[in-house]
């Protein structure tokens, strides 16, 4: 597989750069190194969770040929191999957050802590009741946000706890996805998913709130991805989106991306409200909508084969190899010969080269605008080297 192009370079390392500069010279010091990760989020960003709880600990992650790539076993993450959180920890050289699930003792949490979990909403499941919908699984933001709290009691006294969260990074998100599937797959219209998305973004909203106020000096907030590229649903809405429904460079759905940029355009406006709230915290919006539509648009630049829609594991065959009875895990499904050439690993979730290539771009800065635009700080070197780490191309 090709190395990310020379554009994705920058611009998470360099706001973490730039947030760890500003504790530093908040304390006299030399440039602070961040010591942990926590993490929120649904099975893009899950490495263990869902393997915990009965309900979903028998899932598709837990069986082969989930892992082969990279583990060469199934972990728990919905991905031949590593996530975007695995590359994130790699580039800053710190530990692996604990599953929040796995952890026993309070010394399982000091190295950072993973509350994504696999199938995870950012609603709560009366929302969707209330709208006469079924959640898929009975985990939401609430609950990661109770785990959390949990975690903070665990550190120590008040002063240790700021301490704590003051030197780690917070990632809340990818999530919001789950949430608008299910509407989607109940026929709901488009339409009226769209009125979905002001209490998803809510919903973040609120974690954001509650880690700032245990005292995070970083949080990164990655956006949506686009939905319309995503072969599960492209395979859904096939034969009822007729040809004029389709992006033309893309291949991918216009009205569920628009979805999709809906809910960036709401977090980013939210993001800008809570800078001007907290100004002596850095928030970084994280655009996987464009980091994931760059490829797609020009899978051969980065290394990809020529059908960037397909997924690489599963059973459909034909348009996008998606088949929901003959899922990835499944007796009737099967992995590519080479994950390395696929975007898709399952028709959900990305593959290992991909969310190489994703982090590579959250690294960049190329596609962050106005407010969301971050500056390199004091360290161009420590930034090459978190590049490096991960294979970006410096």
């Amino acid at each position: 597989m090709a190395p990310s192009s020379p554009r994705l370079l920058v611009a998470v390392v360099a706001a973490l750069l730039h947030a760890a500069a500003a504790v530093a010279a908040g304390n006299g010091g030399p440039l602070t190194r961040y010591d942990r990760v926590f993490s929120f989020g649904d099975s893009l960003t899950d490495t263990g969770n869902a393997l915990h709880l009965s309900a979903t600990a028998g899932g598709p992650a837990s069986r082969p040929p989930y892992g082969e790539t990279f583990f060469r076993r199934p972990t728990g993450r919905s991905s031949d191999g590593r996530l975007v959180i695995d590359f994130l920890v790699e580039a800053l050289g710190v530990p692996h957050p604990t599953p929040y699930l796995a952890g026993k003792t309070a010394a399982d949490f000091r190295r950072g802590v993973n509350f994504a979990f696999g199938g995870a909403t950012a609603l709560d499941l009366h929302f969707f009741e209330s709208r006469g919908l079924m959640s898929f699984v009975p985990v939401s933001l609430r609950n990661q946000t109770v785990w959390f709290n949990d975690v903070v009691r665990r550190v120590g006294a008040e002063p240790e706890q700021r301490k704590s969260m003051a030197t780690s990074v917070f990632l809340v998100g990818e999530i919001g996805v789950n949430d608008y599937f299910i509407g989607l797959n109940e026929n709901r219209t488009v339409g009226e998913v769209h009125t979905f998305v002001p209490h998803v973004v809510s919903a973040i909203r609120s974690v954001i709130t509650d880690v700032i106020a245990a005292g995070a000096s970083t949080v990164v907030v990655p956006g949506m991805i686009p939905l319309g590229c995503e072969p599960q649903l492209l395979t859904l809405y096939r034969g009822s989106v007729d040809a004029a429904g389709y992006d033309r460079g893309s291949g991918c759905i216009r009205s569920l991306n628009g979805l999709a940029e809906l809910h960036n355009r709401e977090l980013r406006r939210v993001l800008g409200g809570l800078r001007r709230a907290h100004p002596g915290t850095t928030i970084v919006y994280a655009d996987l909508y464009r980091a994931v539509t760059d490829i797609i648009v020009s899978p051969r630049e980065y290394g990809f084969g020529h059908r960037p829609l397909d997924a690489c594991c599963g059973g459909g065959g034909g348009a996008y190899n998606y088949d929901d009875a003959a899922f990835c895990g499944a007796a009737r499904a099967a992995a590519c010969a080479d994950p390395s050439e696929y975007v898709s690993w399952d028709g959900v979730h990305y593959t290992d080269a991909a969310n190489r290539l994703i982090a590579c771009s959250v690294l960049d800065g190329s596609h962050s605008h106005g407010a969301d635009a971050m500056t390199l700080s004091n360290s161009s070197a420590t930034m090459e080297d978190w590049l490096h780490r991960i294979g970006c191309v410096v």
